[in-house]
Formats: C-alpha cells, structure tokens, sequence
C-alpha cells in the first residue's frame, strides 16, 4: 500500500508554513481532526460530567465513552475500561507505579532499562518505598567499529529474569537509537523465564511513546500488562493514554482516587481508579480524531494498512539519510551513528548522532546550524534517555548529548534530502 504524501500533509495546517518539522519524536504536528474536536468540545459540551441535563450526557459520552473506545483500538485492548487518560506518559506511569504500592514486597526485583526515563523513574521510586531492587537490561554494540551502535538483545535480558523478578519494563522503540524492540518475542522468552525459574507473578511494562507514530500496537497479541504512549507525539493533542489489563487493574492496582470514589464497587474495576482529578476533557475527547485521521491514510480503512503504508513511506526517508551518516567518508571524518546503523524494517527514522574523532563538533553546534539556516528543526541532548546516553562509551558530554532527526510519514523524501545538505555543508 503507497502512502499518499500530499493528501496526509493537507491534515496539518501547521505543515502549510513550508518548515520542515525534524524534532518529531519530541512532539508531532496535529491533525486537523483532533483540533476540530477540542474546538467543538469546548464550543458546545464544555461542562461538568455526571450531570443529568442534556448538554452534560453528551459530554459525558463524549470523555467516558468516545474517547476510550478509540483509544482502545489504537492498543488493540480488549476492553474500553482498561485505558487510562493522564496528562503525559510520565504522569501515567507515576501513577500506575503508585497504585501498585500495595502489591510490591521487600525483596522483588525490577528490570528496567535506560531509556526514556518516563518507564524506569517510576519504577526506581516504586522499589525505593517497597525494599524491591533494581537490575538493568542495558544495550550492547552491534558493530565493532562503533561502539555507539547500541541495542537491546534478549540474550542479555534472560540471565537477568529470577524466582523474584515482578516488573520488566522496557521500550518498544528507542527515541534514541530508533531500534525497534521485537516485543512480542521479548515477552514470550521473559514469561518462560520466569516460570522455569519460579517467579511467582511478573508483569510487564512497555513505553510506546516512539513507537506509536510509526507502527501498530497489539497488547493483546504481545501478552504484556501495561503499554502507554502520548498522543503529542501521535498526531493528536498533548495527552497520554496507558493501557492496563483487566486483570491487573482488578488484582495488582490499588485506586489512587478519593476515598468515597475507590469505595464504589463500579470504580473499582475500572481505569478511573487510577485517574485522581479525572482526565482534561476536551483533549480525552479529541483523541477520537487520531483513528480517523489514521484510518483516512488508505482505502482499506484499516489501522493495519495505514501503519503499513506509513513503515514504507518513512523507510524511503531513513535510506538516505541514514547511508548518508554511515558512508566511509562520513565514518573517517568521525561521525557515529548511535543506534543501529542498518536500514530495514526493525528501525523507524529516528536517527541519532555525534562527530567525534580529529575534528569533533558539539552537537549543539550542529543544531545552531539549522537553526540559523532557518526553516528545519532538529535538536541536540539526551532527549529524557538520559542514563542510555549518560553510559554510552567513549563517554559523552550528558548535556550536549547527541544530534537527533526525527522524521514521521508526513516528511517528504525532499526535505529529508535538504537536511543531508545542511549536514554536507557542516560536516565538510
């Protein structure tokens, strides 16, 4: 299936200015599906929930309903009650963290890793309150030439599984190395470690927030407890969706709301347990603009078809930027890729990079580039990865951090052409 370019970009207005938008992973443009519906929620529905008045109903459909009906499909859920809405994934998973204070012991064991902080702080501060411990499921490099090439390999996550283990939490997609982690297989290889070994209840956790622009999400299919990503980044409004399975919500998850709302046996099997002040509503309901925007890509209709037409389209964006920065020039005049350097399916176009070697360049000063040329926007730093970029080896400077270019379906293969002749100049 061909994506067709042109007919995605006519979604976002802001695309009409001409600027070329390279920072993706740090935020997406918004369809215009999504900024239709906060302006005609706020217009027309903009009222207190629960109310029994008709205006009141219908927006109480509209945030209690809608919203996570179609949130739920872009997990593949199995039920509307297993989303929960929070302002960032950060602020999700603290959440979820929280409510599951009571079901952690003294002497559990966390595996994480050393990606976006959003799915390992909660955990650190989840096993400093209950006496659990932490282990690190940390990258290796892939090419012996580069040892910026870093990726996660199941290989070094089993040794790690115990009879304690209780959480692993990892990525799906690195917003650093742009690797996308095979999570389906991931799990499966975790869930029989574990039971080899004795571990009495494990439950996964998995970050989506840099893969859900670019692939299709199947909790179901991966057999994973809890999945969470943002809509900022997934051509919506600035607002995050976590998946959390009715078992665990029933089980593991304690309410973290109003004592009289946590007493009501309705509440207690569903999301909102974990929703204390309730979500903002007009951007609850303009999720609902994400699938139809989605789902308008192709003429199947189908979110599979659409996310199949998106990988081919952004595959034709990585090719040549990324052999561009792995080209034997481009290594002899020291640039390293960090992440894997191979093109395909298993990597989305999120590239990150340094200049090293006789003539190293900051990479702030790469961004300053772009910047003054005026008319593309990249940025430079640790992009909230920050023990990933903290530990890489030769060591980095954490506050330079690395380049990153983000690109997402609705780039065209000339603009990303023009970033690679900004980079020529520079690294010249």
């Amino acid at each position: 299936m061909t994506l067709d370019v042109d007919a995605a970009r006519s979604h976002f207005p802001a695309l009409a200015s001409g600027f070329i938008f390279g920072d993706n992973a740090g935020g997406s443009q918004t369809s215009i599906e999504t900024i239709t519906r906060i302006t005609d929620y706020l217009s027309n529905t903009n009222v207190q929930l629960g109310a029994t008045y008709s205006v009141s109903a219908e927006s109480t459909q509209r945030v209690y309903v809608d919203g996570p009906t179609e949130a739920a499909k872009l997990f593949n859920a199995q039920s509307p009650d297993e989303i929960v809405f929070g302002p960032s994934s950060t602020a999700n998973l603290e959440n979820l963290a929280r409510g599951l204070d009571g079901d952690v012991s003294e002497g559990d064991e966390f595996i994480i890793t050393g990606e976006h902080e959003a799915n390992t702080g909660p955990w650190k501060k989840l096993a400093a309150r209950t006496g659990a411990s932490i282990k690190y499921w940390t990258p290796t490099a892939t090419n012996p030439e580069n040892p910026y090439s870093v990726k996660l390999h199941v290989e070094d996550l089993l040794p790690l599984v115990s009879e304690r283990t209780r959480i692993v939490a990892f990525t799906a997609c690195s917003n650093i190395l742009g690797s996308i982690v095979p999570v389906k297989e991931v799990v499966k290889a975790v869930r029989e470690e574990a039971k080899a070994k004795g571990a009495k209840k494990v439950e996964i956790s998995v970050d989506c927030v840099a893969y859900a622009p670019h692939r299709r999400i199947d909790v179901q299919d991966w057999d994973v407890d809890y999945c969470v990503f943002s809509f900022y980044i997934v051509y919506g409004a600035h607002i995050s969706a976590l998946y959390v399975r009715q078992n665990a919500l029933v089980n593991s998850v304690t309410p973290i709301i109003h004592h009289f709302l946590a007493s009501n046996p309705t509440i207690a099997s569903t999301s909102y347990k974990l929703q204390p002040g309730g979500p903002g509503y007009e951007l609850v309901y303009s999720i609902t603009g994400v699938p139809a925007y989605l789902l308008s890509l192709t003429p199947s209709g189908t979110l599979q078809a659409s996310f199949d037409a998106i990988a081919q389209h952004e595959q034709k964006l990585l090719e040549p930027l990324l052999e561009y920065l792995t080209d034997p020039k481009q290594r002899e005049r020291g640039v390293k890729v960090v992440g894997e350097e191979k093109l395909g399916l298993s990597r989305v176009p999120t590239i990150s990079f340094v200049v090293t070697g006789q003539r190293p360049i900051k990479s702030q000063d790469i961004v300053d580039v772009f910047d003054k040329k005026g008319g593309v926007g990249i940025r430079y730093g640790h992009f909230y990865a920050y023990t990933l970029v903290d530990e890489l080896s030769p060591k980095l400077d954490i506050d330079d951090g690395v380049v990153r270019i983000s690109l997402v379906h609705y780039n065209t293969v000339e603009e990303a052409q023009k970033i690679i002749d900004i980079l020529k100049e520079i690294l010249a």
